[in-house]
């Protein structure tokens, strides 16, 4: 196949020509293949994503992080947990209220799923990773599980928008059609794909190349999900069947609360355009990005770009100034998602400095043993600053936030897995059941997806003596 001239024109004007330097080596379908990666890439950008990472150097752009870290302050718009009758008398009507939308039918999920279990030693969607204590269920039905019971309560569906990568696609399709869609109605699943970014050398103006016929990538970020929904259609889709707010959370998280009324319901009152579920941090050093207020705008900062003399500060009290942990867990109102598909905004691009395989000059495969390539991303709290109100909610870091990142240590399968044991275990304990020693009893949300519907359901003077399902 003859490579069209408007590609050669395209790649000599942004003088990327040694993308199809071994054209002419390939066969019919490594030659489609590459033109379709070449025909995706916006060159433009590209060049302007060069110039953002040559304009700045690593040293300024992480003072001016710093700069801005300096200036942050606690969050404003913060709900904290209830400690009082009158707290819960609030945190109780708000339940109401999201109980209300999700019966009415106004409520989707989105499910952020475009990771591999790489750091778990896993060669599958980390989505497919089993993390049941008991059934070793694996994380999509735990989510699957959850939503189908919410559903089930409020007599209404809730559509899933399930986000897949280039890497996790179609593993994760075929795992819900294996698995008859984890009890879900096959119309109220959604999959769409994430976009990719070219890896780049560090130093030069150059797209790398994996293999002769494919373009080193990785995905755009948990950010590129704005130009995805808008991209295949899903914005048209939740406007067509009558959603208004979206629940969005992360795939390695199996006690976050799945379309949490409670959450639903003050973002509704407050008229949020996005919302955020934060959890106190353990300690200052913890890798975790903190929800700030600067300048009287809410927005996120990494751990990384937090100095430690502000990472440790403390109020008056003594306990940790910035303390509110990102869990990742949003909620969006669907106009807000609209408007900036109609307002054409960008979420800024991260910069990561990786080490990335690929063709040397002379299309020899290079395993480098340091970075030598930068990746770009974006951020979805990046969208933070375009939000007119962005409500900030605090979680119960014990119930809500046990995510599964590291293979051994803190946030692993291990740790997971334990939180979910003591809390079933309390929830039956409350309930009025016994548990022997060493028991581990897990339930399933479609038996109980709190401690309330457990006591009205279990059985009285309940006791459990081998390790059980409850489901």
């Amino acid at each position: 196949m003859q490579l069209p001239q408007s590609i050669q024109d395209t790649l000599a004007s942004y003088g990327q020509t040694h993308l199809v330097t071994w054209w002419d080596d390939l066969n019919d379908a490594q030659q489609q293949a590459l033109l379709a990666q070449l025909e995706e890439i916006d060159f433009p950008l590209m060049e302007r994503l060069f110039a953002q990472r040559d304009a700045s150097s690593a040293d300024s752009a992480a003072q001016s992080s710093h700069d801005r870290a300096a200036k942050a302050e606690p969050p404003e718009n913060l709900l904290r947990l209830p400690k009082t009758d009158a707290d819960r008398s609030e945190w109780n009507a708000a339940e109401s209220r999201g109980l209300a939308l999700l019966q009415a039918g106004k409520v989707g999920a989105i499910l952020v799923a475009g990771g591999q279990g790489t750091r778990l030693g896993f060669d599958k969607p980390k989505g497919m990773f089993p993390i049941g204590p008991v059934s070793n269920k694996m994380l999509f039905q735990m989510h699957c599980e959850q939503l189908a019971a919410r559903s089930r309560d409020a007599e209404a569906p809730i559509p899933y928008f399930i986000m897949t990568s280039t890497a996790t696609h179609a593993d994760t399709v075929a795992c819900f059609e294996e698995n008859n869609w984890f009890g879900l109605p096959r119309e109220d699943v959604y999959f769409f794909q994430q976009g990719s970014m070219p890896a780049v050398d560090h130093r030069e103006k150059k797209i790398l190349l994996a293999e002769k016929h494919r373009i080193a990538t990785s995905p755009d970020g948990h950010g590129g999900i704005l130009k995805a929904l808008a991209r295949t259609g899903m914005l048209d889709v939740m406007r067509d069947r009558g959603l208004e707010y979206l629940y969005y959370h992360q795939v390695d998280n199996p006690t976050a609360i799945m379309c949490d009324p409670v959450f639903l319901g003050f973002h509704e009152q407050t008229g949020s355009d996005m919302s955020t579920k934060v959890v106190a941090k353990e300690s200052a050093a913890e890798k975790m990005g903190v929800m700030v207020s600067v300048d009287g705008q809410t927005e996120i900062i990494e751990y990384s770009d937090l100095p430690d003399e502000r990472a440790q500060a403390t109020d008056d009290e003594g306990n940790l100034l910035l303390w509110a942990g990102n869990t990742a867990i949003h909620a969006f109102s669907l106009a807000f998602l609209e408007r900036l598909k109609r307002d054409g905004i960008d979420l800024p691009y991260h910069i990561a400095h990786k080490p990335v395989p690929c063709l040397n000059d002379d299309g020899a495969p290079v395993e480098p043993d340091d970075k030598n390539a930068n990746k770009f991303e974006q951020f979805i709290f990046d969208a933070l600053p375009e939000a007119a109100t962005a409500l900030v909610v605090e979680a119960d870091r014990d119930r809500e936030f046990n995510p599964v990142k590291n293979a051994e240590g803190k946030d692993s399968p291990a740790t997971s897995r334990d939180a979910m044991i003591r809390l079933h275990r309390q929830w039956l304990q409350d309930a009025g059941a016994e548990v022997a020693d060493g028991v581990v009893v897990e339930i399933s949300p479609l038996y109980a997806l709190d401690a309330r519907q457990l006591a009205a359901k279990l059985p009285p003077n309940a006791r459990f003596d081998s390790d059980t399902v409850l489901e």
